[in-house]
């Protein structure tokens, strides 16, 4: 009798939530298999954003816990544990890993003022300085916290921290170290420039012998808890938008991905390099795909703020669907988070104009989500500069899944058509690929294609309102910012 088919245990620390969910061989999410916990950053008027490691881990921990429950009932082998987290944002251990700083955000924008004195390595890193990556937020905390940046030992993603908590000693992936604006993608190594105009030393960062090395044996205390995740492979969580591009099938420079969850991004991998356009920034996958994109600090949250901030009517779905581009009269810069690209400025806020006595909520809504479209169409056309027109736009992440109207509106600003991605969970499942491919499952991860549903077509009688509405938002923009 053969052994039962192996599964895949992924866990994705996102902006809003942390899961751990269940993949068989086949990269097939099982039904009724995993746990989900919303949590909140903490923010702060002067642009703080942070969350505490040891509570994000216990999350992560709960989640793994109650899906070893349901494995266990089941009878299940678990084969692997992989991960997909947020990009960017770091903590500090002291010598024991016990942590010496909160986790700041990507979106922490503190850090704005000592970008000037980050070295413009962008086409070394990928990364336009920029207070999202590892060097102005380091500068800010030795500036601004230097007893706990004293007391520091190591720096760590949180997927390090996590590993290091879970299974003893911390192990990072070539695709989170590759985001931190530390990395030099050419050399396969740190920054030698960027290093020297910092306060660390490079021992505090992970070892890049080490990276994408697996860990098979947890603490004894997980070990346990958790017995049916004994025998399985610990790898190294690789960065969010990564995973998502594995996950939606979108592997070439063909297929470029549109993701709109609590941010957004708009990415495509490729096996070789390229000339790297001014505003884009490019990662890795792993060792041997690079992926390459921009990505906006505001998506999804903008529609969250709407919703939590203004009386909208219970019909905003069908509304925005019927409604024409443009005839609420409005100018809008959704920058409630600074932005990435292409401006890559920490300091850029919000802006409106046109209110008048008869403007509604709903017409505030249609203007602040016709505003995050167009800012993908920006980011378009920088990527398309290099590759040309990718054949597919694929589009995944909850904030679009959960509105086919946004999505029309994203197809009509982008002028393409976009096409859902119908795997609910793709950053996730990417992860789980990953896995399967490194353990030898699959031959490759293009031979399990992710499933596809509607695609919107971009109607041409609109064309020309959002082009004049990208035209009145770049003149505010001109106006307000400079």
């Amino acid at each position: 009798m053969s052994a039962p088919d192996p599964f895949i245990v992924s866990i994705d620390v996102g902006s809003s939530s942390v899961r751990a969910l269940l993949f068989d061989s086949s990269a097939r999410r099982m039904e009724g298999y995993g746990a989900q916990v919303p949590y909140r950053i903490h923010t702060t008027p002067e642009g703080g954003a942070e969350v505490h490691p040891e509570a994000l881990a216990q999350l992560a921990i709960d989640c793994l816990d109650e899906l070893h429950r349901q494995i266990e009932a089941a009878g299940f082998r678990v084969a692997a544990v992989a991960g997909s987290a947020f990009w960017h944002s770091f903590c500090g251990v002291d010598a024991k890993g016990r942590p010496t700083l909160p986790i700041l955000h990507l979106l922490d924008t503190r850090s704005g003022d000592q970008v000037a004195r980050v070295p413009n390595a962008h086409a070394r890193t990928g990364c336009v300085p920029h207070s999202s990556y590892w060097p102005a937020k380091l500068l800010w905390l030795a500036a601004n916290r230097p007893d706990e940046f004293r007391a520091t030992h190591s720096f760590l993603s949180f997927p390090e921290y996590l590993f290091l908590k879970l299974l003893g000693s911390p192990r990072a992936s070539t695709s989170m170290v590759s985001a931190t604006g530390l990395w030099d993608q050419n050399a396969s190594d740190y920054d030698p420039e960027t290093l020297a105009a910092l306060p660390i030393r490079r021992e505090q960062l992970a070892d890049p012998a080490l990276l994408d090395q697996t860990e098979d044996q947890l603490l004894p205390e997980y070990r346990a808890l958790w017995p049916a995740f004994a025998q399985a492979r610990w790898f190294p969580a690789l960065g969010d938008g990564a995973c998502n591009n594995l996950g939606s099938g979108c592997l070439t420079p063909d297929r470029a991905a549109l993701m709109v969850g609590t941010t957004g991004a708009m990415r495509l991998v490729s096996d070789a390099q390229s000339k790297l356009p001014p505003g884009l920034w490019r990662y890795r996958v792993d060792q041997s795909r690079i992926v390459t994109g921009g990505a906006l600090s505001n998506g999804g949250d903008v529609y969250a703020w709407m919703k939590r901030n203004l009386a909208l009517p219970k019909d905003v779905e069908a509304r925005l669907e019927a409604a024409r581009p443009g005839t609420h009269g409005l100018t809008m810069l959704p920058f409630f988070s600074g932005e990435r690209t292409p401006y890559w400025r920490a300091d850029l806020r919000a802006s409106i104009t046109g209110l008048s006595a008869s403007t509604e909520a709903f017409d505030i809504l249609r203007a602040a989500l016709e505003s995050v479209a167009l800012r993908f169409r920006e980011i378009y056309c920088l990527l398309t500069a290099p590759w040309g027109a990718p054949t597919e736009l694929i589009a995944s992440g909850g904030a679009l899944l959960h509105s086919p109207a946004w999505t029309q509106m994203m197809a009509d600003a982008v002028g393409r058509p976009i096409t859902i991605c119908t795997e609910t969970e793709a950053s996730c499942r990417g992860a789980a690929l990953w896995a399967l491919e490194r353990l030898g499952i699959i031959h490759g991860i293009g031979a399990l294609p992710a499933s596809t549903g509607a695609t919107f077509t971009p109607r041409p009688e609109y064309q020309a309102a959002y082009q004049e509405l990208l035209s009145r938002q770049n003149q505010l923009y001109e106006r307000i910012f400079g």
